[in-house]
């Protein structure tokens, strides 16, 4: 079973660079890897920065065109890992992959993930704010929720701030595998950035 939420791309041109790094949990648990989804993020951020380039002749503008496209993509990338390690299902063994395509004039991320259902349950319902509700108004309201309760983590602020500060598009895919004999749900979140 499949379903689809959000803007969700799957297919892009053959022809696009791309990279795609996996993290397999047999190695180190996955939620033991933060200090890693920020050395992850800096080197994919690193590596696309070769493709960046800037029409525009004056060199510091076009150092800071570059660097503001390499900050959005570090951001993106440590969020959208962060969320795929702390929200992975710790009782299957399912590797957990960040997937990049660099287009002509757009970048898009892919990261696959198992999920434990509580936090299916809660994903899908944040989905359905996203989809029902100004994200601008819904980043200001997390934001003053966030200050005044504790939301385990379960905020959604990344996603949002890649909504409002980045204007990236964002989409699901949830698909149920069998592994080992046992039904598992996996989760690709896609997020287009125009660059």
């Amino acid at each position: 079973m499949i379903e689809i939420f959000g803007n969700y791309i799957d297919e892009f041109p053959r022809n696009s660079e791309y990279l795609v790094v996996g993290f397999s949990p047999t190695s180190i648990p996955l939620k033991h890897r933060w200090r890693n989804n920020g050395l992850s993020a800096d080197f994919i951020a690193d590596y696309l920065q070769t493709f960046f380039v800037s029409g525009d002749e004056d060199q510091e503008a076009c150092r800071k065109h570059i660097q503001a496209k390499k900050n959005a993509v570090k951001y993106i990338a440590n969020e959208l890992l962060e969320n795929a390690m702390k929200f992975s299902n710790e009782d299957v063994q399912f590797s957990t992959r960040i997937a990049f395509h660099l287009h002509s004039d757009s970048l898009s991320f892919h990261v696959t993930n198992s999920i434990c259902p509580q936090n299916l349950t809660k994903l899908k319902a944040f989905i359905d704010k996203i989809e029902t509700q100004d994200p601008f108004d819904l980043y200001f309201t997390q934001m003053e929720a966030n200050a005044n309760e504790n939301n385990n983590g379960h905020s959604g602020l990344g996603f949002l701030s890649m909504i409002c500060d980045y204007d990236a598009k964002l989409g699901w895919r949830f698909e149920v595998l069998e592994i080992e004999g046992q039904e598992v749900t996996t989760v690709t979140t896609m997020v287009y950035l125009s660059i």
